[in-house]
């Protein structure tokens, strides 16, 4: 577990990097193929974006949280007539029509236990264990790639991310005009802090007004994951631009009030994930975007009318290069016998198949290299099979 020295020591030098001027200092890539890793910190309920509205106890465990079923005022997007998508994620079902959007429901990594902090480094350490590596699997795929002096990765916000992180060089890019901590973010610092008294009381004092499920505060302004998608697609179409980007979106820890406080979001990143085929033009038809969260969330609504902390979640799986239109992996279902300790999704589809079937498939890194030196520990997760076109 890193220090409390360590962590502050990195989220200075992040922000001063991110505070530097951009320089395009790409060099010719060695491949014309695109890999982009949409990280939602703080917990995507699967459930409310894909929700699987013909099961009985999908309703039954969400009274208040349930989104109805299709053809009702705001009910689901039908995709299969089991699976539906959240309206607010309606760009998305024109991805899933097109055949260029994969879904994969109850998925996560290997980490069984509920902290943003640990479940979000084995998230980008690609190892089944929190803080076993000191880098990220992104970052060992470049090195996989040859692009390690190359700067084949790009870090879109207000620093590096753990998952790019390592041997190889990458380029980081954040709005002139950083945007302020978030209320996710200022709740995973309370949490460091709590066992330090002095630390801790001063942390309260600082941050009372933050937290809008405290206070009754608005969220601080953040990097607008649109904004951040036409930023990553402007470097990713370049001839010497990248070609493995990371974005980040905050704000996905939903104790409280969990319908209103998503559907903004999911507003905003069906529009910034849309945005990419646009923006991407013929360079569309080379990428692939993946989204994850560090896990899931409960299965039942909590008395807040929203989710704890829970397992199983979601993985999103699009663009030019994917054979969409398709929900794919294993649904173990909502009954009771079905869920994961009694409360949760369970885990029946790991994220590093999806990686490992785009990492080799898509980017052409030998199997040998994902399952020894890129994803180590992995051999119960194989690559999945049909996330690719013929």
């Amino acid at each position: 577990m890193p220090t409390r020295r360590q962590l502050l020591t990195t989220a200075l030098a992040g922000a001063a990097l991110a505070a530097m001027p951009v320089r395009w200092a790409f060099a010719a890539a060695p491949t014309d193929k695109r890999f982009v890793l949409v990280i939602l910190r703080g917990a995507l309920d699967g459930l409310h974006a894909v929700p699987p509205y013909a099961e009985r106890e999908y309703a039954s465990l969400r009274p208040a949280l349930a989104i109805p079923k299709p053809g009702s005022t705001d009910g689901a997007i039908d995709l299969d007539g089991h699976f539906g998508l959240h309206p607010a994620l309606a760009p998305l079902a024109e991805l899933y029509r097109a055949k260029e959007l994969i879904i994969v429901p109850a998925a996560t990594t290997a980490y069984r236990d509920r902290s943003h902090f640990d479940g979000q480094d084995v998230l980008e350490n690609g190892t089944p264990t929190p803080f076993a590596a000191s880098d990220g699997w992104l970052n060992r795929s470049i090195v996989a790639l040859g692009g390690g002096e190359k700067r084949l990765g790009l870090a879109v916000g207000s620093g590096i991310p753990v998952v790019l992180r390592g041997k190889a060089r990458v380029q980081n890019w954040a709005p002139t005009k950083l945007p302020a901590a978030d209320q996710d973010f200022m709740r995973r610092l309370s949490y460091l802090y709590a066992e330090d008294a002095t630390f801790a009381n001063a942390f309260q004092l600082a941050s009372a007004p933050m937290d809008p499920e405290m206070d009754g505060h608005g969220q601080r302004p953040r990097l607008n994951f649109t904004d951040a998608a036409a930023a990553a697609s402007r470097m990713l179409v370049a001839t010497d631009g990248p070609r493995i980007a990371v974005l980040e979106a905050d704000g996905w820890d939903t104790h409280i009030n969990q319908t209103n406080r998503l559907k903004p979001l999911f507003i905003e990143l069906g529009q910034g994930l849309a945005s990419f085929k646009t923006d991407l033009g013929p360079a569309w038809s080379e990428t692939a975007i993946v989204v994850v969260s560090e896990f899931g969330r409960t299965a039942a609504q909590n008395g807040n009318n929203g989710t704890d902390h829970g397992t199983g979640g979601l993985t999103l799986a699009l663009g030019g290069a994917l054979a969409g239109g398709r929900i794919l992996g294993r649904w173990p279902t909502l009954e009771k016998s079905a869920l994961l300790d009694g409360r949760d999704v369970r885990p029946d589809n790991d994220y590093r198949s999806v990686w490992k079937a785009l990492l080799h498939g898509h980017m052409g890194i030998a199997e040998g290299a994902l399952e020894d030196k890129i994803f180590p520990d992995s051999r119960a997760a194989p690559p999945m099979d049909g996330l690719l076109r013929a």
